[in-house]
């Protein structure tokens, strides 16, 4: 008897702990120490977070890059190494967002049987109804909290539908609602993979001298092989490389690493401007439509 009593107690205790909301006074807690100087939501406390958003940083950058082969010198995580450092700097340069955490998982062709990128080892592929989904989700949170602009940017080509369908689904459901959602193609298609940019601002000359072409063989150039060494040597392989004689792509020398690492620094500071700069044209266009409305 007094066992049955004391388990309806602790049951009735559970239920009543698992079911009491946050007190108003513990969301509105004063944040105890410094905030971390980061713009990666992952990295931040919740209430570095709640606080940056009461400063008016109401701009979210989700970015979505990938799982798949690049031939024989770059990790299958190419797209999200690059994208670490491109969305940062974005949202540095805007100077009013965060960044939530990268979206790894993508379409990356048939499962079963296995077609486009999924024919090679270490692809991970996701169907186009998760991708969309899982955007979808993360969307709904970071508006939920009170970010205004969400913005999309996709390094893969792969995920511009499914971005796109997202953004287009949920500004119409979101029309009365404060949040809105930007897709920037800039980011990907504006001189893309930089051709213009290495060829007139760093003199780098690749082979052959098409733009797309360059990237054929390995699914790799200098654009991103540059770039990736920001953030990473290793996941270029670059002593390996050097090692074996192959520190090499489509013709130009990666050689001296530290001439690579910068020129990738200043392909990151490019991309960001342009991105930067279309996506301040996506929020005062849609600024400028709802104040029509």
């Amino acid at each position: 008897m007094f066992r049955r009593i004391l388990t309806a107690f602790a049951l009735v205790t559970l239920t009543t702990v698992a079911a009491a909301p946050l007190h108003a006074q513990d969301l509105d807690a004063p944040r105890p120490i410094e905030r971390l100087d980061t713009v990666w939501i992952e990295e931040m406390t919740w209430m570095e977070v709640r606080d940056a958003l009461a400063e008016g940083m109401t701009t979210a950058i989700i970015g979505t890059g990938g799982i798949e082969q690049n031939g024989p010198y770059l990790a299958s995580g190419k797209h999200n190494f690059v994208l670490q450092a491109t969305a940062e700097a974005i949202a540095r340069e805007l100077g009013n967002a965060l960044i939530a955490p990268v979206i790894k998982l993508v379409p990356e062709g048939s499962i079963d049987p296995p077609s486009g990128h999924m024919r090679y080892h270490a692809t991970i592929s996701v169907r186009q109804e998760t991708f969309e989904a899982m955007i979808t989700d993360v969307l709904g949170s970071l508006a939920a909290h009170g970010f205004e602009n969400l913005v999309l940017i996709g390094d893969s080509g792969g995920n511009v539908s499914g971005m796109e369908n997202v953004a287009a689904t949920l500004n119409r459901a979101w029309a009365d609602r404060p949040a809105r959602v930007h897709f920037i193609p800039e980011y990907y298609t504006e001189d893309i993979y930089s051709c213009d940019y290495l060829k007139e601002e760093l003199r780098i000359f690749q082979q052959p001298d098409e733009c797309v072409a360059t990237r054929n063989e390995y699914h790799d150039d200098y654009h991103y092989s540059s770039i990736m060494s920001t953030v990473d040597p290793e996941t270029i392989r670059a002593e390996q490389r050097m090692d074996a004689g192959l520190f090499s792509i489509n013709g130009v020398d990666l050689s001296p690493l530290e001439r690579t690492v910068e020129n990738g620094r200043l392909l990151v500071d490019y991309r960001a401007e342009i991105t930067a700069r279309a996506i301040r044209r996506s929020i005062a266009a849609a600024a400028a439509r709802g104040s029509l409305r």
